[in-house]
């Protein structure tokens, strides 16, 4: 057999072991996202209730909104705009974590293995498994950051007609061409850069919280690679990645809600740092973690969602255990 024809009938995970992990971590991420979106989309109210920077510039106009806390959030978009809205940005969203997920995976298996060199069997430095989470979550956002932008707006919709605006877009291919013809292809990444500095601390938290617990429990424990000891590992990640997340998850939705000029400018913040200012300034520090509940509510069960449906289809794929 030629190598040409021995290399044919390789099963696909072997001929094509970059693709393939793509697109099994595109799948099971599309699964997580779809479960958990509700949680998303009223974390997504909730930053946005009590802006100072839009009630100064007069950016809020319409009836003033009540404070809400996550269950009433919830509740009131179910109520007052239909249970179907809960689900409303989802299409962008599960766009964006086919390109996210799949990058931010492919990413920091290759520094881990190859880069960073780690031994099967053998304990892995902390601060390596640090370096692949950050490194491998900024460029998985940088790419997917278009359909970010597209998701948060879209989550916004319900509120602006609740409060008599008129609705931006008809849809989601609407709304990429809107933005795009409004603010050109650098309208797309608007506040990619809070983007891709949450998207670092949140995989700080969740891939490197994920492959550290696992591999330790698995060195040091009698646990084995099972679903017990998956569930143990998410959970963790999940609480960690939304602790680190939430302040930089705050300054990237307002700064992707904001309204913007002709040429694409924010309206309201000159930078993520200057929202970051605004906000703390006129909001206080704490409101850095508004919709830390639901932002960990939600990581936590997409954590479990994800690394379960991960390491299943990998598992029943053929291809070794993350």
């Amino acid at each position: 057999m030629s190598p040409a024809e021995e290399e044919r009938s390789l099963p696909l995970p072997e001929r094509w072991p970059r693709a393939s992990k793509f697109a099994l971590s595109a799948c099971a991420a599309a699964v997580a996202e779809l479960v958990t979106f509700p949680l998303d989309l009223t974390k997504t109210r909730l930053q946005m209730q009590g802006e100072a920077a839009a009630r100064r510039g007069g950016a809020a106009a319409g009836r003033a909104v009540p404070y809400r806390g996550m269950l009433r959030t919830a509740a009131g978009i179910a109520q007052e705009e239909g249970v179907r809205k809960l689900w409303q940005g989802a299409t962008p969203a599960v766009y964006r974590h086919i390109v996210y997920t799949g990058v931010r995976m492919v990413t920091y298996e290759h520094l881990r293995d190859s880069v960073l060199g780690r031994v099967e069997g053998e304990s892995f430095p902390l601060w390596k498994a640090v370096v692949g989470g950050m490194s491998a979550g900024a460029i998985g956002q940088f790419f997917a950051s278009p359909t970010d932008l597209v998701k948060v707006q879209m989550q916004m919709e319900g509120k602006r007609k609740l409060e008599g605006k008129p609705l931006r877009f008809r849809g989601v291919h609407h709304a990429f061409l809107k933005i795009l013809s409004e603010g050109g292809v650098r309208g797309l990444w608007a506040g990619w850069v809070p983007n891709v500095q949450r998207a670092a601390l949140v995989n700080m938290g969740d891939l490197t919280t994920y492959d550290s617990v696992k591999h330790f429990l698995l060195l040091n424990t009698t646990l084995v690679d099972n679903s017990v000891t998956h569930s143990v590992s998410s959970v963790c990640s999940g609480l960690v990645a939304a602790v680190l997340g939430t302040p930089a998850d705050v300054v990237k939705t307002r700064i992707m809600n904001q309204p913007r000029d002709k040429q694409g400018r924010g309206l309201l913040y000159k930078s993520s740092m200057d929202c970051l200012i605004q906000t703390v300034q006129g909001e206080g520090f704490m409101s850095l973690y508004k919709g830390f509940i639901p932002t960990w509510m939600r990581m936590a069960p997409w954590s479990l969602v994800f690394w379960l449906t991960y390491e299943q289809i990998r598992r029943m794929c053929g291809v070794t255990s993350f």
